[in-house]
């Protein structure tokens, strides 16, 4: 039997399992909730997952599928998805909706209201959104999508634009979109330039801190928000801002703050200070924690919104890993 054609953002709607799969989204926040009171970095990993998957070929869940024989390269292999988490997680919420409702509610609709209420909880319910359902699971998963679609953590501002521009994303939706950086944590590889950046891109005792972190192994991971540090670190690098740190991780325009202070880890966060526009919005949020808030929750939205190519085929998967003919 064929598989249905995928479904388009214009098919999209509020409500689209409300006489096939009542109660679903409570599953979902159910499920999202406790894995976040255990672990509040599953939360950030789950905010990351949307937007790893919805940018390449659309919001499909192909960053889901693991490698196979005949597929060995999928998307989770690419190495620009380094340390990509929260795929058990979507595994026990799609058990949990499998046997509600059997082959009924999409892997990729489980993706987006799962990052949904990761940002409600992070943010203590000032994030808030409420997305459309109704997408299909993709059955084309190839890293080389990934490492081509998702932007780099090295890019300049230019690149970043471009990037961005290819998805009908403006430098705001940018600017905006890359405050989720103020949860989660992030590979010493990604940001390994900014340890001899110069004084005028990043405080020198912020990375003398990256420096003592990331000289700890091979390639160890590190907060993306320096107010989440390990206490005795920062005492020992940059005493001046221990009294700044916070005892739980918060999604909020935390981020806009440390980027002005010139203390965020990538390249690509520093570089939206270097373009006009782009640096009147760091400004913008910085001041107004409430406007973020608001602009971040359409912006994932919109995210939400992003379609597979044209002409591809979908299905509701069977587990998440996946395609449904291999399974």
């Amino acid at each position: 039997m064929a598989a249905p054609l995928a479904a388009e953002a214009s098919s999209l709607k509020l409500g689209y399992y409300k006489k096939t799969c009542r109660g679903w989204e409570n599953v979902v926040k159910y499920h999202v909730a406790k894995a976040i009171k255990a672990n509040r970095g599953v939360g950030a990993a789950l905010v990351r997952l949307i937007f790893h998957d919805c940018f390449v070929r659309g919001c499909d869940a192909s960053v889901l599928l693991d490698p196979t024989p005949w597929n060995p390269h999928t998307e989770k292999t690419a190495p620009i998805n380094i340390g990509l988490a929260g795929f058990e997680l979507i595994d026990e919420i799609k058990a949990a909706l499998e046997e509600r409702c059997p082959g009924t509610v999409s892997c990729s609709d489980i993706v987006v209201f799962a990052a949904r209420d990761a940002s409600s909880l992070l943010s203590n319910g000032h994030v808030h959104f409420d997305p459309p359902a109704g997408r299909l699971d993709g059955t084309v998963s190839l890293a080389a999508d990934a490492q081509r679609d998702l932007p780099d953590s090295t890019f300049t501002i230019g690149e970043l634009i471009r990037n961005f521009r290819r998805k009908n994303f403006t430098i705001e939706e940018l600017v905006i979109l890359s405050g989720a950086h103020a949860v989660g944590v992030g590979h010493c590889s990604s940001f390994r330039g900014r340890l001899t950046a110069p004084p005028s891109q990043i405080v020198p005792e912020y990375r003398n801190l990256l420096s003592a972190k990331c000289a700890a192994g091979p390639d160890p991971v590190v907060p993306n928000n320096v107010r989440d540090e390990n206490p005795a670190a920062v005492a020992a690098s940059f005493p001046s801002f221990v009294k700044k740190l916070r005892k739980f991780s918060f999604l909020d325009n935390s981020y806009y703050h440390n980027n002005q202070a010139r203390i965020v880890t990538f390249n690509s966060d520093w570089q939206l200070l270097t373009e006009k526009e782009a640096r009147g919005h760091v400004k913008e949020y910085a001041d107004n924690g409430t406007l973020w808030d608001e602009d971040f929750s359409e912006a994932l939205v919109k995210l939400s919104k992003l379609p597979m190519p044209p002409h591809s085929k979908g299905e509701i998967r069977k587990h998440c890993r996946v395609v449904n003919d291999h399974y």
